[in-house]
């Protein structure tokens, strides 16, 4: 007899869910989401363990690679294209790659997360080097296609990382570190998209974020390693440039004309008084740390 998934199981909260109005309704479904937060607390220490090992990979010149299905498999690609522009992360070191390709971001592909031939053959596509850190993701856990990138994860000595909303999947068994996020049964029977999806988004920005904030990314609390590729963003680097460097900010924009708009060689301009090639030296020096670069008295 197959056990049913806890995802799968009716939630026996509410079982009138349709009898409820709109306010009713609103806050029950809202509610239910606060048990996504209490998930992933749960398996903070997992996803401690998770940045520490991925971290000399991703230090070695490694890639994030995000692999999943449907909704799962949309928000790792989501995590992937958020990283360069927050953090100047370049663009062919996170990648996401999705059951049925490009096109399922947009519409369900049927059938492509049944089939683990093709999740291996997406993922050995990539050439995957033990540099690399996998991280696969699927509310059951036991999606073909993310089970057949795992193997061939593994296979080449990637780093796996499994999250998944079920206790004992095999995605969780089998990676190299699983990540439970036990959400339990859904509001609505089945819809993973509700607060098993919350808790995946929240663990992959919790893991990206920490992970970056390690590769000195940030400085303090602050984002200074931002791509400035829009005017919303090149207001932001000027913003900060001038709250670290304490510089005006006509100084602030002069100084970030000139190195390209990259935040924290602007800094090390200003607070050490050098031009763009003594500040990227000085970065250089100190791995990126910005925090480094500044002993400069």
């Amino acid at each position: 007899m197959t056990t049913r998934l806890n995802t799968e199981t009716p939630n026996t909260e509410h079982p009138g869910l349709d009898l409820y109005g709109s306010t009713e309704l609103i806050a029950a479904l809202v509610d239910d989401q606060q048990r996504a937060v209490t998930a992933v607390q749960a398996a903070a220490p997992q996803l401690a363990q998770a940045v520490d090992a991925a971290l000399p990979r991703i230090q070695a010149g490694g890639r994030l690679v995000y692999v999943g299905a449907g909704t799962s498999g949309r928000l790792g690609v989501i995590d992937s294209v958020e990283l360069p522009p927050t953090f100047s992360w370049p663009r062919d070191r996170a990648i996401g790659v999705l059951a049925g390709g490009e096109r399922a971001m947009f519409a369900a592909v049927e059938g492509a997360e049944d089939d683990p031939i093709l999740g291996a053959a997406d993922l050995r596509a990539l050439g995957p080097t033990t540099q690399d850190v996998v991280l696969l993701i699927a509310a059951s856990g036991s999606t073909p296609y993310a089970l057949g990138a795992l193997g061939e994860a593994r296979k080449a000595g990637a780093l796996t990382i499994g999250l998944a909303n079920n206790p004992g999947a095999p995605l969780i068994e089998q990676a190299d570190i699983g990540i439970l996020l036990d959400t339990g049964t859904e509001m609505i029977s089945g819809s993973t998209r509700l607060k098993a999806a919350t808790a995946q988004k929240i663990a992959l920005n919790s893991f990206s974020s920490a992970l970056m904030v390690k590769l000195h990314k940030v400085h303090g609390n602050l984002m200074v390693d931002l791509r400035a590729s829009n005017v919303k963003l090149r207001r932001r680097a000027q913003h900060l440039t001038v709250l670290v460097s304490e510089a005006s900010e006509a100084a602030a924009a002069q100084a970030l004309a000139a190195c390209g708009w990259r935040v924290k060689v602007a800094i090390v301009m200003l607070r050490c008084r050098l031009d763009v090639a003594g500040a990227e030296q000085r970065l250089a020096r100190s791995e990126g740390s910005l925090r480094g670069a500044l002993l400069c008295a």
